[in-house]
C-alpha cells in the first residue's frame, strides 16, 4: 500500500518562482554540454545552435546534413516518468509544454522535407553514457567525411 505523502508546499512565492523558471537557459545546458564532449572526444567537430536552419537545433554537421536536438524531459515532454508536472497553473504547464511538443516535431518535419537527419536525445538518456556513445556514432557514421 502507497503510503500518501502530503503535497510539498514551494517555499519561493510565485513571483519568486517565475523569476528563477525565466533563467532557465535555452542554450549550452548541462545535457547538451555532456554530448558536446563526448562528440568532440569521438573527433567529431559541429557548428552550434544554427539559426539558418528550422528549429536552431542544438549541434548541427552542415556536411553530413544531420542535427542533433538535447532536451530536457520536462521542457519537451518525453513521457519518461523523470520529470513531474507542476501542481500550480496546470492549464497554463499543459498548454506551454503541448505546444513546445508541437513545435519539436513541426521543426523535424521541416527538417526532413529539407533532407536533414535528425537525432534527438532526451536528458534520461545521458545517463548511460556508453549507450549514449554508441547512439551518437551509429547516427553520424565514420568522423572523417570523404
Amino acid at each position: 500500500m502507497k503510503s500518501r505523502q502530503p503535497p510539498r508546499i514551494d517555499p519561493l512565492s510565485p513571483s519568486e518562482r517565475s523569476a528563477r523558471m525565466a533563467l532557465v537557459r535555452g542554450k549550452n545546458t548541462k545535457p547538451e554540454l555532456i554530448v558536446r564532449k563526448i562528440l568532440h572526444c569521438l573527433g567529431y567537430r559541429y557548428r552550434l545552435h544554427s539559426t539558418t536552419i528550422p528549429g536552431r537545433p542544438d549541434i548541427v554537421f552542415p556536411k553530413r546534413k544531420k542535427v542533433i536536438f538535447v532536451h530536457g524531459c520536462f521542457w519537451h515532454q518525453h513521457g519518461c516518468g523523470h520529470y513531474k508536472m507542476p501542481q500550480s497553473r496546470t492549464e497554463f504547464w499543459n498548454s506551454k509544454l503541448a505546444a513546445n511538443k508541437q513545435r519539436d516535431e513541426l521543426n523535424i518535419a521541416r527538417l526532413k522535407e529539407l533532407s536533414w537527419d535528425c537525432l534527438t536525445l532526451w536528458e534520461c538518456e545521458l545517463r548511460d553514457l556508453n549507450s549514449l556513445t554508441e547512439k551518437l556514432v551509429i547516427f553520424l557514421g565514420p568522423t572523417r567525411m570523404p
